[in-house]
């Protein structure tokens, strides 16, 4: 019986054109782990997601979890925790929804909008170090370039 292909040892033609450093998925998973590294050393006590819960709390006035978790792009089993996790911090509050007496409505309590207001220097600091290597230019092609990709 003949059999087809190489050797054991030699490496599969399919790896000839193939560089890890040069690949999208890679590339961005190496500048998310600088940016959560920048993020959790300037914002000691908030996750990136529990952030972004908050500013879209305050962008909204107040949603269902079902909202939230689609406006920050996180499924409902997470936003459940984020929001539980956030009501024993105290910066949200949840209850029943005037318009809709089966849905709960989530909202910031004084102590989130505070919080917020206190976080959003640091959230400012840390998108400035993510970003330090480049220019304006750079800089705005990139975010141009990212929604483009999540559209």
């Amino acid at each position: 019986m003949h059999k087809v292909g190489k050797k054991i040892g030699e490496t599969p033609e399919v790896f000839d054109n193939y560089a890890l450093s040069e690949q999208i998925g890679y590339l961005l998973r190496l500048a998310n782990q600088r940016h959560l590294d920048i993020f959790q050393r300037h914002m000691l006590d908030l996750t990136p997601t529990q952030f972004s819960l908050l500013v879209k709390l305050q962008e909204l006035g107040g949603a269902s979890q079902n909202e939230l978790g689609r406006h920050i792009g996180i499924d409902a089993a997470t936003t459940n925790g984020v929001v539980d996790r956030l009501v024993k911090k105290r910066f949200v509050q949840s209850k029943a929804d005037p318009a809709d007496k089966r849905r709960l409505k989530i909202t910031l309590t004084a102590a989130g909008l505070s919080k917020l207001t206190s976080a959003i220097p640091l959230a400012q600091t840390i998108t400035q170090k993510t970003l330090e290597g480049l220019n304006v230019r750079e800089t705005e092609r990139l975010l141009q370039l990212l929604k483009k990709i999540h559209n």
